[in-house]
C-alpha cells in the first residue's frame, strides 16, 4: 500500500519548497495531497513570488470529512516562505493536527522558517535537533520558546526522530529526498536522486 503524505499551503508558501517535495515524493510512488488551509482562498493558494498553486483539498473539507487524523497519514510536510510559514502558524487546525501527528509517532516535516514559526510555536521541537533557515532558530533557543530543550544545527537536512527539518530552497531536494528515504527506505531515496540528477551529500 502507498505511502499518504499531506503537504499543507498557506498563501505567500515558498514554491520551490512546496512543489519539490510534491513531485519528488509523487515520482517515488508516495500518495501526496496537497491542502490549502485558508477557506477564504479555496482551492488555489498564492506562493511568495506570485505563482499559483491549485490544491487538492481544502482543509476544512478534510476536517469536516474526518480525514484529518494521524491514523490516514504516513507523513506531513510543511513548506517555509513568508508570510506562508506565519499564515500557517495562525491555523489552530494545521498545528494540533501537525502535534497529533508528531505524537503519533508519523513524519512531521518542515522547511526554511517553518521549522522556526510553525512547529516549534507547537511544540513539536521540544528537545529535538532542527535546523531553518538561518537567523530563524534565534527565537527557537530564546528563553520561554514553545520548544524547550531545542537544538539547532547547521546541517542541510536533520532528522530527529520522527521530525525532519532543512534549511531552505536550495535545500529542497535534499529535504525531499530525506522524506523518501523515511517513507520508502534509503535505496527508493537513491533512486529518486540519481532519476533526477540530484547529488546528495
Amino acid at each position: 500500500m502507498a505511502k499518504k503524505v499531506i503537504v499543507f499551503l498557506a498563501e505567500g508558501f515558498e514554491e520551490v519548497e512546496a512543489i519539490t517535495p510534491i513531485d519528488y515524493l509523487r515520482r517515488a510512488g508516495i500518495e501526496v495531497t496537497v491542502a490549502a488551509v485558508e477557506k477564504s482562498q479555496g482551492a488555489s493558494v498564492t506562493g511568495s513570488h506570485g505563482i499559483p498553486v491549485r490544491a487538492d483539498a481544502v482543509l476544512d473539507d478534510l476536517l469536516t470529512k474526518g480525514q484529518l487524523t494521524p491514523s490516514l497519514w504516513d507523513g506531513a510536510v510543511v513548506p517555509g516562505g513568508l508570510p506562508g510559514s506565519d499564515n500557517l502558524a495562525a491555523s489552530k487546525e494545521t498545528g494540533t493536527f501537525l502535534k497529533e501527528m508528531a505524537g503519533a509517532g508519523k513524519w512531521v516535516c518542515a522547511i526554511c522558517a517553518a521549522p522556526a514559526r510553525v512547529l516549534a510555536l507547537a511544540g513539536i521541537l521540544a528537545g529535538k535537533s532542527f535546523t531553518c533557515f538561518p537567523g530563524e532558530e534565534a527565537a527557537v533557543l530564546a528563553p520561554g520558546s514553545a520548544s524547550p530543550g531545542a537544538t539547532w544545527k547547521q546541517d542541510r537536512v536533520v532528522v530527529d526522530a520522527n521530525i525532519i527539518t532543512s534549511r531552505g530552497a536550495g535545500t529542497a531536494g535534499e529535504f525531499a529526498c530525506a522524506i523518501i528515504g523515511a517513507l520508502c527506505g534509503e535505496e527508493e531515496a537513491k533512486k529518486l536522486a540519481e532519476r533526477v540528477l540530484l547529488v546528495l551529500p
